[in-house]
């Protein structure tokens, strides 16, 4: 984190970072506090005024997308700072039996890129026990890579009956389940036809202090 910005400050310019990455154009101040739980469109402002001030990004007055981040060739040793991410944290999923999945950004967490080898999206955090053998457990923070497809053996976050779930996938051509990693539970038997998906797979984890 650049030393002269506080946490939130840093998570801001992360996150005004990633979107114009992904986005290709930088996000409102809407956005921006929507993204952050900010109430009122001002407050992301106050934020990006300060951000402005330290040097890390100009503001193009009257222009609703008026953020405009340093290129690569005027940043000096900004690059490690290019490298940090903030991933939204979306709710729970169960790793024990399956339980409605909060879609509500809870937070934004400032990560290092290269803590995973496979860009995630989002966090999810895990409630139970039933995935403790891969070393996922009660609490941690799973990084989840948006994907609707898996190959047998994958760790993924499934949707079955409308609650989702992190298990390690079976597939083959007679059945489908998905399986613990802790020996007290069962697998889940995915009936034909049921109100099934993959929602993701799982590329890491966050263990909270």
């Amino acid at each position: 984190m650049p030393s002269d910005l506080t946490e939130r400050q840093a998570e801001i310019l992360a996150f005004i970072r990633a979107h114009a990455a992904t986005e290709g154009l930088p996000p409102t101040l809407q956005q921006i506090a929507d993204a952050f739980g900010f109430r009122q469109a001002c407050a992301a402002h106050k934020h990006v005024k300060r951000l402005q001030q330290a040097g890390h990004l100009t503001v193009r007055p009257n222009e609703a997308r008026g953020i405009r981040l340093p290129t690569a060739s005027s940043k000096a040793g900004g690059g490690r700072a290019s490298e940090r991410m903030a991933l939204p944290v979306l709710g729970r999923v169960a790793a024990g039996a399956p339980i409605g999945a909060d879609a509500g950004i809870e937070r934004h967490v400032l990560l290092d890129r290269a803590l995973f080898s496979t860009r995630p999206d989002y966090l999810l955090r895990v409630q139970g026990d039933s995935m403790r053998d891969d070393g996922i457990f009660d609490g941690d923070l799973v990084a989840v890579k948006r994907s609707a497809d898996a190959r047998s053996g994958q760790v993924v976050i499934a949707r079955i009956d409308g609650e989702v779930t992190i298990k390690r996938l079976e597939r083959d051509d007679t059945r489908l389940r998905l399986l613990p990693r802790n020996p007290d539970f069962a697998p889940i038997e995915v009936p034909p036809g049921s109100d099934f998906a993959i929602e993701g797979l799982y590329c890491g984890l966050v263990r909270p202090d």
